[in-house]
């Protein structure tokens, strides 16, 4: 049910994401990207992140990317995932096998802490991230500001079980999957859920 999101995706994509922007302070985007803007934004991500879907029945039920939190290149070890459903996929476990699947890939790519930039009003997520194992480090009051209000921004992170310190850059997503051995463990990753 999991699987490597494709650019044929992106309406599906994009269908999910744009109730959180119009309806939702899960997400600080105040406009819905045009189908193009989303291609383009989706085309970025993936040169170096994964971006998985889960889809039943030919339909995107949900799906999670991960992105850079920071730009300087220390940060280069660090990574946020973001993770969307439809409602009707909401408390099915979806959004925890998605977001386990994109952890271990993005552990088994280098990646040393994942971040978790939340919403302070989302408390569902809150809860999610801390039963997945992410701590609390600190919380940004009033970071941003939509729908005319002042919102909290709750900062999480869970670290990988990797004790050395990295003497290269995390695998670029697409580096990985062009690597046989590499993309075969990620499928097989994948077919755990």
């Amino acid at each position: 049910m999991i699987r490597i999101a494709t650019e044929a995706d992106v309406p599906q994509l994009l269908a999910i994401y744009a109730p959180y922007i119009l309806n939702t302070t899960y997400t600080f985007e105040y406009d819905v990207p045009t189908e193009e803007e989303f291609l383009q934004r989706f085309r970025g991500l993936t040169v170096r992140f994964p971006w998985l879907v889960w889809e039943e029945d030919g339909e995107v039920l949900g799906y999670a990317y991960a992105s850079a939190p920071f730009e300087r290149a220390a940060y280069r070890w660090c990574a946020e995932p973001s993770i969307y459903l439809l409602p009707e996929a909401q408390g099915k476990g979806i959004g925890t096998s998605l977001c386990l699947a994109l952890e271990k890939i993005l552990f088994r790519l280098g990646y040393q802490r994942i971040y978790a930039l939340i919403t302070a009003e989302n408390e569902v997520s809150v809860v999610f991230h801390r039963k997945l194992g992410y701590a609390l480090r600190g919380e940004l009051p009033d970071a941003g500001i939509k729908f005319g209000r002042r919102i909290g921004v709750v900062w999480m992170d869970k670290a990988s079980n990797s004790v050395d310190i990295p003497i290269s850059f995390p695998v670029e997503w697409r580096d990985a999957v062009q690597d046989g051995q590499t993309f075969s463990d990620i499928l097989d990753i994948l077919s755990l859920f």
